[in-house]
């Protein structure tokens, strides 16, 4: 369903403009015509009306609590793709941007993470610079194609991160993006010919204690950009950020209901699903749905293998994770209180239990959930069981 609306939407557009094509109108012609007559903004309000769809997929809740978040979701991506596809979208005038933050969420975002992205164009060369900051983890990635250009697949092309970098004393770097590697090039990322979406992740131990890496990027090459807004360039924004309001949530709600085919269980997720959608390849991702009566919880253990980093989130049905700024919603290797041998538990509940490693619902009786492995030796399965929430103290003095 998700790929035949994208793709409809672009086949539409592209027939219309090959008839105006044939007719001896140009790109500009078309989308001047567009912008004049007022059928860009309508296509574009269109398009979010028939994102709603996803409200009504097969599997959705359709309760007024859960319902009411995902109109909300919808808003928050359309204020996420207008501020990326219409506002820093133009790879002659690149610029980072934060697609997926504390208020626009989506597939599981992950709350250690600070993302960043930019739309570059493989035909020019790139230069990226910056701090390396405190965080864990620092990491690039390019992918062939982006949301809302490109449908729900954005495979990757290479990616690099810190421990792979050449900083100076100061901790300060450069980088060169392009198709080839230049000769004096001291950290070099592959793009690709046309459209290539740059991923920044950049994933806190302790989000509180920790600097991010402080980013910019420049073009270097290649024709002076236009400064002047133009109506090509708000045609294709207000296209893209059609396509993304309403591919992303099909894409999420597809995962969803097949994720209640094993409701309150861990199991990993396809590594390959799980990467054409802009997953870092580095991770074993465990997502899946989860479920609770009001005098339930849900305990997770497991025993960490060696790995750079591990940790688990909790998300309402959209795959949003749950407010994280004011609530405990997730745990990770540096959060986490162990147990003597090293393993942990992890209580999913609606209350604090007065236990170590509480994850609230937030008022949520189901959801869904994401448990990842980061550079792990070893992929064990979280063991997972439902139980009595007056029950908790007993079962975690025994184990």
């Amino acid at each position: 369903m998700r790929r035949l609306m994208v793709s409809t939407l672009n086949l539409f557009r592209r027939v219309r403009l090959g008839w105006r094509k044939l007719r001896g109108r140009t790109e500009a012609d078309v989308n001047a015509e567009l912008t004049v007559s007022g059928k860009a903004w309508a296509e574009f309000c269109d398009t979010l009306k028939s994102a709603g769809a996803a409200m009504q997929f097969p599997g959705t809740p359709q309760d007024p609590f859960n319902q009411a978040e995902g109109y909300r979701y919808l808003a928050r991506l359309t204020r996420g793709g207008l501020e990326a596809f219409l506002e820093c979208a133009d790879p002659l005038e690149p610029e980072l941007n934060r697609l997926c933050h504390e208020t626009v969420k989506l597939g599981a975002d992950n709350p250690d993470n600070y993302y960043e992205n930019c739309t570059l164009d493989g035909n020019y060369t790139y230069k990226l610079s910056g701090t390396r900051g405190t965080v864990a983890y620092l990491g690039f990635a390019t992918k062939a194609g982006m949301y809302g250009r490109t449908g729900d697949e954005i495979p990757p092309i290479a990616e690099i991160d810190a421990k792979d970098i050449s900083f100076d004393a100061s901790q300060r770097f450069e980088m060169i993006l392009s198709p080839t590697r230049p000769a004096d090039a001291m950290n070099w990322l592959q793009t690709a010919k046309g459209f290539t979406f740059l991923m920044v992740r950049q994933t806190h131990l302790d989000r509180h204690n920790e600097v991010i890496a402080d980013l910019k990027i420049e073009r270097l090459d290649g024709p002076e950009d236009d400064p002047l807004f133009s109506p090509t360039k708000l045609v294709e924004g207000l296209q893209q950020a059609g396509l993304f309001v309403a591919g992303a949530p099909l894409l999420f709600c597809h995962w969803a209901r097949g994720m209640q085919k094993h409701s309150n269980k861990l199991p990993q997720f396809s590594d390959e699903v799980s990467t054409k959608a802009g997953g870092d390849p580095n991770i074993a991702y465990y997502h899946s749905h989860w479920a609770l009566a009001p005098d339930e919880a849900l305990l997770i253990e497991a025993m960490p293998p060696e790995c750079e980093h591990w940790n688990f989130q909790l998300n309402n049905y959209w795959m949003e994770s749950l407010d994280y700024r004011d609530n405990q919603i997730h745990t990770n290797k540096h959060l986490a209180t162990y147990r003597p041998d090293g393993s942990v538990a992890v209580i999913v509940a609606h209350q604090d239990p007065g236990l170590p490693n509480w994850i609230s619902t937030v008022g949520h009786e189901s959801g869904t959930m994401c448990w990842r492995w980061v550079r792990a030796d070893a992929k064990p399965e979280p063991r997972t069981r439902v139980v009595k929430f007056a029950d908790l103290p007993e079962l975690l003095a025994t184990a």
